[in-house]
């Protein structure tokens, strides 16, 4: 008899009912004890009818599902496969796609004011209070920055690189990296378009006792009016600074004694200069980095033969040198991995609809995957996964094999785990209870 397959094991079908995602319980353990569902419920308006899902059905089995690895509406239907784990999670109900995008549509029509938008950012905000009372911190830093997700949909528009998309403005805090507020914009806005005014959101949904203390920030926030406010709330800033004529100007005037390597064989130079602009109240400091453009890069008249890198800031002397002032704004390059996380990390990279108010609804609902996650693993998992990536923790927690039985009247998640393993979650657990209790 000829041999029809490579390897000698045969498939075959269970009734069991097993899960692959045996970590799923977990964080959906965590995002209801911090009260996830309730707080959905509250703001986000209901269905029309008693037929309708309430608004937690739809949040939660999307946040669920993405924090799967899910990438699409449609990978509602791969959900739908853990049948076992959703009973088990009281989560049975789940919308298909099309109802799914259809909510998503009528939360983000701005005919009735994007009512569900709005009330996902009283959701956003409530969850992002409890998640920062519990983590030690009372000063933060903020790190501002807009992120181009690249589309081609419908109500898309040509951004300022040439491709069609959206261009979000997003609020992350440094310590905690939750993301404090987003802001979903079309592609054609400017990334400069209305700093201040998001500076001010993140300022006000900084709990009681806590405080926004640093920003950080690209020459998008290189504005006197942003500036001013700034220095009137007392906070240390430094922000990429336009390379205007009059920055120029100061570059031309600085002597050459005063460019001095920070380090031996480093490559660049760095040097500092006070500057003001036509519209802040007080001067600020720049601190400047150039080195030599590498050969057939072109001239201009002004910088040749360097490449100049320019921070603008008001961090004192006496607190930060020169080149301590570009480290820190440099470790602003942080934020571009917290967008990697929350874009690639939770499938925000494309946009489900070909509506602009439906998609800022799923992205908004995506932030508060990311804020939950980010929580989930700083303050129910060990203090060393708190530098994990999403793909990382999913792997060693979420995608787990199970088998779902009764045992004793009671339903057991029973895991493929060795000893030590078990143990992490169990205590992983019972940090969610306390959590819950605590909320």
């Amino acid at each position: 008899m000829v041999r029809q397959t490579v390897l000698g094991f045969k498939l075959e079908r269970t009734e069991e009912t097993l899960t692959a995602h045996g970590g799923l319980a977990l964080l959906a353990e965590f995002n209801h004890g911090l009260g996830l569902c309730s707080l959905v419920d509250r703001y986000v308006p209901g269905p029309g009818s008693n037929r309708g899902y309430v608004p937690s059905v739809f949040v939660d089995r999307l946040i669920l599902m993405l924090q799967a690895g899910g990438r699409s509406l449609e990978d509602l239907r791969e959900l739908r496969r853990e049948a076992g784990l959703l009973r088990l999670l009281d989560r049975a109900s789940i919308p298909d796609p099309d109802t799914l995008g259809d909510w998503l549509r009528r939360m983000g029509d701005p005919q009735t004011g994007q009512v569900g938008l709005v009330g996902l950012g009283r959701v956003r905000d409530t969850l992002t209070a409890r998640l920062l009372r519990r983590d030690g911190h009372t000063t933060y830093t903020l790190d501002a920055d807009a992120t181009l997700i690249e589309g081609e949909k419908r109500d898309a528009h040509w951004s300022y690189i040439g491709v069609r998309g959206y261009m979000p403005l997003l609020g992350f805090l440094w310590e905690t990296p939750v993301c404090l507020v987003d802001e979903f914009r079309e592609g054609n806005v400017s990334p400069g378009a209305g700093q201040l005014e998001f500076y001010r959101q993140c300022r006000a949904q900084m709990p009681a006792g806590k405080r926004l203390a640093r920003y950080r920030a690209d020459s998008a926030s290189y504005q006197a009016s942003l500036i001013n406010e700034l220095e009137a709330d007392q906070v240390r800033w430094a922000i990429t600074a336009d390379q205007d004529v009059a920055v120029k100007a100061v570059i031309q005037g600085i002597p050459s004694k005063a460019w001095q390597e920070p380090e031996v064989g480093c490559g660049y130079q760095v040097a500092e200069a006070v500057h003001t602009m036509n519209q802040t109240k007080t001067a600020f400091r720049l601190s400047i980095k150039r080195e030599e453009r590498h050969q057939g890069e072109l001239f201009d008249e002004v910088t040749m033969p360097y490449a100049y890198h320019v921070v603008a800031s008001n961090w004192p002397q006496e607190e930060k040198s020169a080149h301590e002032v570009l480290v820190w704004h440099n470790q602003r390059g942080q934020a571009e991995n917290f967008n990697k996380e929350l874009k690639h990390g939770l499938g925000l990279e494309q946009m489900p609809c070909g509506d602009s108010g439906a998609n800022a609804v799923f992205f908004r609902i995506g932030v508060l995957a990311y804020n939950l996650f980010i929580g989930f693993k700083r303050l129910a998992c060990p203090a060393a996964w708190a530098s994990q990536t999403i793909a990382t923790v999913r792997g060693k927690l979420v995608q787990v094999a199970g088998r779902i039985l009764r045992h004793a009247g009671q339903v057991v998640l029973r895991l493929v785990l060795d000893a030590d393993a078990l143990t992490c979650w169990h205590t992983i657990r019972q940090r969610c209870g306390a959590l819950a209790v605590a909320t």
